[in-house]
């Protein structure tokens, strides 16, 4: 296949409807502008943020430098039998270093997690080769914050100096970038200041671990590099102006979700990264576009898309997809940045902030300060291993069983609503909870969502609170049989683990979203319980 990156509508229904959008693009040098960093592009009111969330256009050029100093820092790591690099990020912090070094075919242990089980996976893996980049714009993120604390705390205890094994990436100025120094870590990288987070992909947040951990970032830069006169150009071939007119047509014709396949594209988990970047930059003011990450491009949801959504694969067209995209990974990380900001031009949205976000962050603050543990939830009923707790008042009397109460949440669906699984697990010790997503999509006709809390928080969060409201939400949480202090803080990884689902729970109930939440008091029984409460849903049509 070609690197050569290229967006192709294959559906000439919609090929039809985005032509009036592509010439009105072409017509407002709206992707000239963009590259010229025009903040100007989405109106008024959002061109104070624009202008400030635009460098993104040009890091293919400006992280050219971070290329030597990185290697430089690796081979100094080798140096001293530091090989093994641990991520603590969150959203553009981790997914841009995962689908790097997952295509590169380098380890890299991303811990984007509050589950303690997974956490102390990463802790019991070799610490004395183990170096930890601590990865956030902000500097005070809570997940990744604790994730340093627990890991300086392990260092101290194998008598190894934690730091020495610290790396920063932050922005400049932030509360990290000062504890960084002061606390003498071995490495502060800022990044620029003038890149939002989905956009960070080819900054220092996506290169520093990518390149720590062996991936080719130099060649990175070089396909974006190579896409960029493409993107940039003003007229109808530009693959950029095509995708976003694509999927702006759709949105425009009540397809506002966009399912995203692979089609043998040579890259892993794109999807992943994509979502973030298109649900927090479209999902806003009650519109947008839900992306939809599924298995393959013969997944329920992909094969059997309705009109409310449009398949597109990642990699050659495929007879299912309406529209494809392919190229190298910098090549597509940047055709999809430029299409999904000028999708944001022709939806009339500002697609550089996300003000939806916070919410569920204040919602858990609250019950982090509140009483030790929070409070104690009283179950509908109880199934077997199975809690089933409902938030808000649309769960009838009398359901006794998990299939009932599933029932009962896809009835509150609209009939071109979608299904959001949110599983706060362990992704790699419970990742079989990831057959629920191809089943519910396959057995109730909805369009279905899978998340890892809280993980998607930063991500699909957006889209849930900020897009069109017909979203109904399935909560997985689970007992912890070993939980794990969070030194210098008055909560446990599972206490903010709790606290992140009920919050968020609480925030979706207040916009009047059913809020399905299934407890598993044993984990391993629950998800065969759960599986089984799933195939006993009636097959859609």
């Amino acid at each position: 296949m070609t690197t050569e990156t290229s967006a192709e509508i294959t559906d000439p229904s919609l090929a039809r409807e985005a032509e009036p959008l592509v010439q009105r693009l072409v017509a407002d040098r709206a992707a000239g502008k963009l590259a010229e960093q025009d903040p100007t592009l989405w109106g008024p009111e959002a061109e104070r943020e624009a202008s400030v969330r635009l460098s993104w256009t040009t890091l293919h050029e400006t992280s050219r430098g971070l290329v030597a100093e990185i290697d430089a820092l690796r081979a100094e790591l080798r140096e001293e039998g530091l090989s093994r690099i641990v991520l603590a990020g969150m959203g553009g912090s981790s997914l841009a270093p995962e689908v790097i070094t997952a295509t590169a075919g380098t380890a890299l242990v991303v811990l984007d997690t509050t589950d303690p089980a997974q956490v102390r996976d990463a802790l019991e893996g070799e610490l004395e080769r183990t170096v930890v980049v601590v990865s956030s714009k902000s500097g005070t993120t809570v997940e990744t914050d604790s994730h340093r604390r627990v890991f300086e705390r392990a260092f101290s205890e194998e008598g190894l100096d934690p730091a020495r094994r610290m790396i920063v990436v932050t922005d400049p100025g932030s509360p990290l970038q000062t504890l960084g120094e002061e606390s003498g870590y071995r490495k502060v990288f800022t990044a620029d200041p003038n890149v939002g987070g989905r956009y960070s992909a080819l900054s220092a947040f996506g290169l520093v671990p990518a390149g720590l951990a062996g991936a080719d970032i130099a060649g990175l830069l070089d396909d974006a590099e190579s896409t960029f006169p493409s993107l940039r150009a003003d007229d109808e071939s530009n693959p950029a102006i095509r995708l976003a007119a694509a999927l702006s047509a759709a949105h425009q014709s009540g397809a506002e979700k966009v399912v995203l396949a692979d089609s043998g594209s040579g890259v892993v988990g794109f999807a992943d990264w994509a979502e973030q970047l298109i649900a927090e930059s479209t999902g806003k003011s009650g519109i947008g576009l839900l992306p939809v990450p599924v298995e393959n491009v013969a997944a329920p949801g992909f094969a059997t898309a309705g009109g409310d959504a449009t398949p597109v694969a990642i990699g050659p067209p495929t007879d299912n997809a309406a529209v494809s995209t392919y190229g190298s990974l910098g090549g597509l990380m940047l055709l999809w940045e430029f299409a999904t900001a000028l999708a944001g031009r022709l939806l009339g949205i500002n697609p550089f902030d996300q003000p939806d976000v916070e919410a569920a962050k204040q919602a858990a603050r609250g019950l982090l300060d509140g009483p030790a543990g929070g409070p104690v939830a009283t179950p509908a009923t109880v199934d077997g291993s199975i809690e089933v707790h409902a938030e808000g008042d649309w769960l009838s009397a009398g359901v006794g069983t998990v299939t009932e109460a599933l029932r009962a949440l896809v009835s509150a669906a609209p009939a071109t609503g979608y299904l959001a699984v949110q599983a706060y697990l362990d992704r790699i010790d419970d990742a079989s909870i990831t057959v629920l997503r191809p089943e519910l999509a396959r057995r109730t006709g909805l369009q279905t969502t899978f998340g890892w809390g809280p993980r998607f928080l930063h991500s699909t969060g957006q889209y849930h609170k900020g897009g069109h409201q017909n979203g109904v939400f399935l909560q997985v949480t689970g007992a912890v049989e070993e939980d794990m202090e969070v030194p210098g803080r008055p909560y446990t990884l599972s206490g903010l683990q709790r606290a992140q689902a009920l919050g968020d729970g609480q925030v979706l109930a207040q916009r009047n979203r059913p809020v399905l939440r299934l407890h598993l008091t044993d984990r391993t029984t629950g998800l065969v319980e759960l599986v089984k409460a799933v195939q006993d849903l009636r097959t859609a049509g």
